[in-house]
């Protein structure tokens, strides 16, 4: 009697009609000799446009490959422009409502860059340049100085603008003046009398290191001592420079920190446009310590830019410039030719973004990405995937796709270091404002510090972005909304960058060096998705679902 339901049967039951069974330990050899080109597409057949029509970020997936290395062994460094590379692949926006001094702080220290908007006065936006630079040091080459009649109330005024509390007290008020004292705030916190001047409260018991010292030297008399200062003086007690623990604990916290090699600042990065007076901003920014300089248009490829840019490699050819924004390759050669460090790649794609809609100019996100950056790649010019990612899966597609970094807008919006207030919607949540640059909201903004009306439209970041500066009507090219809070940076940014090793880790590829060369061999393959396909990739068949992302 022949045995069922699962019971164990002498007979061999036949899994399809085959000529012979093969000896399954030949799997491996059988997969590589008739099967050579693999499962799915490459990415030059994926993105064929004559074939598969533009596409982006949902209407494909990339294949898995073998998992032979944890998700903490994939490395994330990748360049940002052709000098500066960054820990972690992640740029925040030059939005008014998204990237502002915090912001780009706290990007750094968790090793990507955030990019400081225009939307503001020349002298606010090179006082957020100047906050970043000051944030984390090494050596501290130009510190706060006090004299010795300086006041308590001073001291307490210039404590309340730069967020730090301690300064050193030299004979003249200056660097390279004989040290005398440091006040901290401790000193200052609680002392009645604001016109007593510092040196009635400073301390002088002070522990210092001579001219000369190591970076590593200078850090290991620190952690010894208790203080909260180092002072670096020469032979004669002059004042040199100076380290502060609180850098030594940023160093501890924040391992990846985006930071210049030979000062240990942050890097810090802030957006123009191409207007004649923006030659004026970007020289203030400089002051301020500016290291890359985002030129900021919807179309990249005018004869604005392209001058913009050989203006500043001839006169400030220590600064990285970022181009775009461009979607053709004929928009990247321009600009590649004229001398740009880095591009940004995008048209219509980002969350808050009508220009596609109502220009009907630009391009589907994914095909541009692909496009541009393996044209770009021949010249040793990095690419920023700008726009569309709406998550973890996004942004290693853009990768993928030959970005050696993706910039976000609406997905850090609604983080605690953005700028703006929370505030309860009418659904009861708890949620930001956001808003395109080409919303009539932003391209009307006023805080640009010129006059109201014409001369502020014209001086306005949104309006010189879309080349509206003399429009006497003004077409909207984005939205302004809301986005719900997704918490600090400190926390979402590491959830989304341990989202990206363990894809990567899935696609069995160890660093995005890897999986660029990976894509440009063939290895890494390909598949389109159909909408059935894309709603079989996501939540389906349940009554409800509570949507965690991480914890």
């Amino acid at each position: 009697m022949p045995l069922t339901n699962g019971d164990v049967s002498n007979r061999t039951i036949n899994l399809a009609a085959a000529p012979q069974r093969l000896d399954y330990s030949t799997a491996s050899e059988v997969l590589s000799e008739e099967y050579p080109g693999g499962d799915g597409l490459d990415a030059k057949t994926l993105l064929n446009s004559k074939i598969n029509g533009g596409l982006t970020y949902n209407d494909f997936l990339v294949l898995p490959g073998y998992i032979g290395f944890a998700a903490s062994d994939v490395a994330l460094e990748s360049p940002v422009t052709k000098r500066i590379s960054l820990k972690t692949p992640l740029v925040s926006s030059p939005m008014d409502t998204v990237t502002e001094h915090s912001m780009a702080i706290h990007m750094a220290l968790l090793g990507g860059l955030g990019v400081i908007h225009h939307n503001c006065s020349v002298e606010d936006q090179a006082e957020m340049v100047r906050k970043v630079k000051r944030f984390e040091n090494g050596f501290i080459l130009d510190p706060v100085v006090l004299s010795p009649t300086t006041t308590v109330g001073e001291a307490k005024q210039l404590k309340e603008k730069w967020g730090f509390g301690g300064f050193p007290v030299t004979e003249n008020g200056t660097l390279r003046s004989k040290l005398v004292g440091m006040i901290t705030t401790r000193d200052i916190q609680f002392h009645p009398a604001l016109d007593d001047p510092v040196t009635a409260v400073m301390s002088t018991d002070l522990v210092t290191a001579p001219s000369g010292t190591t970076l590593v030297e200078a850090n290991a008399v620190l952690s010894k001592s208790k203080k909260g200062k180092l002072p670096i003086i020469d032979s004669s007690g002059h004042l040199i420079s100076l380290l502060s623990r609180s850098d030594l604990m940023k160093n501890l916290h924040y391992p990846l920190a985006s930071k210049l090699p030979q000062s240990k600042q942050l890097i810090c990065a802030a957006a123009i446009g191409t207007r004649p007076e923006d030659k004026i901003r970007l020289q203030k920014l400089i002051g301020a310590g500016l290291d890359i300089v985002v030129l900021d248009s919807s179309q990249g490829n005018s004869i604005y830019q392209v001058e913009m840019i050989k203006y500043i490699k001839n006169t400030h050819p220590e600064l990285d410039v970022i181009g775009g924004n461009v979607v053709t390759r004929a928009q990247a050669a321009s600009l590649i030719a004229a001398g740009v460090d880095g591009l940004r790649i995008g048209m219509g794609s980002g969350s808050a973004c009508i220009t596609q809609e109502v220009m009907a100019v630009g391009r589907p996100q994914a095909a541009a990405v692909f496009n541009v950056s393996t044209f770009a790649a021949r010249f040793g010019v990095p690419c920023i995937a700008d726009g569309g990612i709406q998550n973890v899966g996004h942004i290693v597609k853009g990768l993928a796709l030959g970005a050696s970094t993706v910039m976000m807008g609406g997905l850090l919006a609604g983080t605690t270091e953005s700028p703006g207030n929370y505030y309860v919607s009418h659904e009861g949540q708890l949620v930001k404002a956001y808003r395109g640059m080409g919303s009539i909201d932003a391209m009307e903004e006023k805080r640009t510090g010129s006059s109201p009306g014409k001369t502020a439209k014209k001086s306005n970041a949104g309006t010189a972005r879309y080349f509206s500066e003399g429009d006497r009507l003004l077409v909207a090219q984005g939205v302004s909304g809301s986005v719900l809070d997704r918490g600090s940076v400190t926390k979402f940014v590491p959830y989304l960058l341990a989202g990206l090793q363990h894809s990567l880790q899935d696609i069995g590829i160890k660093s995005l060096a890897e999986l660029r060369q990976g894509v440009l061999d063939g290895k890494v393959r390909f598949e389109l998705r159909t909408v059935s396909a894309q709603a079989e990739g996501n939540v389906h068949g349940l009554h409800s679902f509570d949507k965690k992302l991480y914890s």
